[in-house]
Order: structure tokens, then C-alpha cells, then sequence
């Protein structure tokens, strides 16, 4: 069996708009071959997300989810094509998802594109420091910051966060996915998320570890 590598599936990712998990799938299946790749996944229908970047998504639904007895408030903004898929169950779950996904991994921002150039360089100061300070070759430590600020994106920004209910995949990959199954451009717009007494000192609890528990009651 062909080995598939990292820098293949992200190829095929960007030909296609499929999720990563598929088109690790499809290389496999494939063994490793990149246009057969391609019409595995047109046949199964998920190379269709892609074609529908450019249509506009004004539909849509706002959702609120409140946790731990009011310790938590989130508002997702995430838009669809038509108002038939937002009122469907589907969508509906999925936007629900992402409101707890908000709620569990504490997102900053929506994408990388989010974070502000000047919070950017001075986390890649911060880190080529503790590079450095670990005694890190001076030839590397540039190379190694890229990929903790990789890591630091994975941390703030919702789209690249691992989905809490499936962590193989990111919310990126999930709303892929459903384009693909809906068959409409979705875009998870704006969100807020607060929790009380945020900024006070006060006793931390694990809740990412409760709304998992939520989710499966």
C-alpha cells in the first residue's frame, strides 16, 4: 500500500474542498494517485464544496446555547443559501455543534486570517524565545516557531480547532463536510462567546469537560 503523505492530502484538499479525513481516504484507496483521487471523490459527491464558494450565503440561523446554569453564554451567527436548509434538522445540529464547540474550546477568533498581525509576531517572539532559552540550534529555531504558531492558530481560532465531538477532524473539515451533504455554501459568520466573572480571579473549572458530558446525555 502506497504511503500517503501530509503534503498530498493537503493537495487534494485544496483541488477539491473535501474534508481532510476523505481525501486522506480517497489517496488511500487510490494508492496515492492524485487524479484518481479526485474522481473518487466527485463520485461520492464530496468534491462539491469548492464549486459553491463564490454563491452567497445570506440565510441562516443564530444560536444561542447557555451552560452550567448561566456560567456560559454563546451567540453563533452561521449562514446557509436558503431559508429551507436553515429550518432543516441537519443544519440545525450542526449549528448547535459549533455553539458548543464555542462554548467547550474557547475560541478567540473565527480564522487565522482573525488574528491581528501584531498579536502574531509578538506570540512568534515569545516562542523563539523559549526556543532559544531551551537550547535550541540557532539554524532551527525558525522552522520551530512556525510550527508552534501553527499550533497557537489550532488554540484561537475556531476553524482550526479539532472538533470536540470527532477530534480527527477540524470545524473546518466538518463545515466542509456539510457542504457537501447539504449541497449549500455554509459560513460560520461571527460568534461571541462570554462566561461569568470572566477576568475575575476566581476557581477554574474544566468546562470543556462538562458540555462534552452534556453532549452525551
Amino acid at each position: 500500500m502506497a504511503e500517503i503523505s501530509a503534503a498530498a492530502v493537503k493537495e487534494l484538499r485544496e483541488r477539491t474542498g473535501a474534508g481532510m479525513m476523505d481525501c486522506k481516504k480517497a489517496l488511500t484507496q487510490c494508492e496515492g494517485n492524485m487524479d484518481k483521487a479526485i474522481d473518487f471523490l466527485r463520485e461520492k459527491g464530496l468534491a462539491a464544496a469548492a464549486k459553491k464558494e463564490g454563491r452567497i450565503a445570506a440565510e441562516g440561523l443564530v444560536e444561542g446555547y447557555i451552560h452550567g446554569g448561566g456560567r456560559i453564554g454563546v451567540l453563533v451567527e452561521v449562514n446557509c443559501e436558503t431559508d429551507f436548509v436553515a429550518r432543516g434538522d441537519e443544519f440545525k445540529l450542526f449549528v448547535k455543534d459549533i455553539a458548543m464547540q464555542i462554548a467547550a474550546a474557547k475560541p478567540l477568533y473565527l480564522s487565522k486570517e482573525d488574528v491581528p498581525a501584531d498579536e502574531v509576531e509578538h506570540e512568534k517572539e515569545i516562542l523563539r524565545a523559549q526556543a532559544l532559552n531551551e537550547g535550541k540550534p540557532e539554524k532551527i529555531v525558525d522552522k520551530m516557531v512556525e510550527g508552534r504558531v501553527e499550533k497557537f492558530y489550532k488554540e484561537v481560532c475556531l476553524l482550526e480547532q479539532s472538533f470536540i465531538k470527532e477530534p480527527d477532524k477540524t470545524i473546518k473539515d466538518l463545515v466542509l463536510e456539510k457542504v457537501s451533504k447539504i449541497g449549500e455554501k455554509i459560513v460560520i459568520r461571527r460568534f461571541t462567546r462570554y462566561e461569568l466573572g470572566e477576568g475575575i480571579e476566581k476557581r477554574q473549572d474544566n468546562f470543556a469537560d462538562e458540555v462534552m458530558k452534556e453532549i452525551n446525555r
